[in-house]
């Protein structure tokens, strides 16, 4: 079964059911509760794998990598077929996966890359780099659509946590739109903040990211005026916000900041709607768990899962065969259509 057929159907679970698949259990390894997205994606995977007639082990971490670690032995002593990880830290599995691989457990890293390994088999992930060019787009259309007649615009930078490589591509993809606009002197960064190592922030903490936004509105704004906010994650934009409207902005004559996230979680959605946050990334989760679904299936099949990427994943020891997804830029033209429209959300959910 080609998984494009399966990302172009909403009914997955019943493509999966209606073929014969040979048993097995499959660990799923989870980063944290804490972010809504990571539950959909879980039950997104517990669904579509009961479908396609295997057992799952599903285990969040609570962003606690020795709870992570500890899961994952687990999951190895009791003799799980697969594993599909979701890494805390990409950087710490090494020594589990080689765990795995001595007992013929294949694994495959679930949308965060594991780094420094050569026991990941594949990686099933959304198009990362685009995702970050799809903000810094939005963030653009932003700041000339809500403040057309100021230049340069006053922006600051947020990335996400340093141990995810995603977090990288995500910067990377916004910068490639954005510093040619910081060059030729359309976007002034007021604090000089640029760079990974300086605008990160660790496990996706919108409380350390509202911390930052209000250390960089004390610091650098008595007597400017934020413009814009690069955000990679909604979590840290709904802290940034806080921030913002803190100070005032989104009242009387201070016009909110464009504002971008990703994962197009509920709050942020809602703050769309209400004119706070402008834009996030949508990742169906649902087509993801899919991708994941078929690759464990053809694994355990003794096949070779479909991939569409070869060249970008260089894990430090390999490079890792992927299948990327199409990510989706949200706003509020066209959250309905996303959102609703697919079945992701209900609008009872939204409204």
């Amino acid at each position: 079964m080609k998984l494009k057929s399966i990302l172009a159907s909403a009914g997955t679970a019943l493509l999966f059911a209606t073929a014969a698949y040979a048993d097995g259990t499959v660990g799923i390894a989870m980063p944290t509760k804490s972010s809504a997205r990571w539950i959909s994606d879980g039950n997104s995977m517990v669904e579509q794998f009961a479908a396609a007639g295997y057992e799952t082990d599903l285990q969040y971490a609570e962003d606690d990598i020795p709870n992570q670690l500890a899961q994952i032995e687990n999951m190895i002593t009791k003799g799980v077929d697969v594993l599909v990880i979701a890494a805390i830290d990409g950087t710490t599995l090494s020594n589990a996966l080689e765990n795995a691989a001595a007992s013929g457990i294949r694994v495959i890293a679930y949308d965060r890359l594991i780094r420094d390994s050569e026991n990941v088999d594949y990686y099933a992930t959304f198009d990362n780099f685009k995702v970050g060019v799809q903000q810094a787009t939005t963030l653009v259309d932003g700041l000339n659509e809500r403040f057309a007649g100021v230049k340069p615009w006053n922006v600051e930078l947020f990335g996400g946590s340093p141990d995810d490589n995603n977090a990288y591509f995500f910067y990377d993809g916004a910068m490639s739109v954005l510093q040619p606009l910081i060059d030729d002197g359309s976007i002034n960064i007021v604090s000089g903040q640029m760079g990974m190592d300086t605008v990160g922030t660790l496990r996706w903490d919108g409380a350390v990211a509202q911390a930052r936004m209000d250390n960089l509105l004390s610091a650098h704004y008595t007597d400017a005026v934020v413009h814009g906010v690069l955000s990679p994650y909604d979590g840290l934009s709904i802290g940034i916000l806080s921030s913002l409207k803190g100070v005032g902005y989104g009242s009387g004559d201070l016009a909110m900041p464009i504002v971008t996230g990703q994962d197009a979680e509920v709050p942020s959605v809602k703050s769309i709607l209400a004119g706070e946050q402008y834009s996030t990334i949508f990742k169906d989760t649902r087509a993801l768990a899919g991708v994941t679904v078929g690759m464990v299936d053809a694994l355990l099949k003794g096949g070779e899962p479909e991939i569409n990427d070869t060249t970008t994943y260089d894990n430090g020891v390999k490079v890792v065969p992927s299948y990327l997804l199409e990510p989706l830029p949200v706003t509020a033209e066209n959250w309905e259509e996303l959102l609703i429209g697919s079945g992701y959300y209900t609008m009872d959910q939204i409204k």
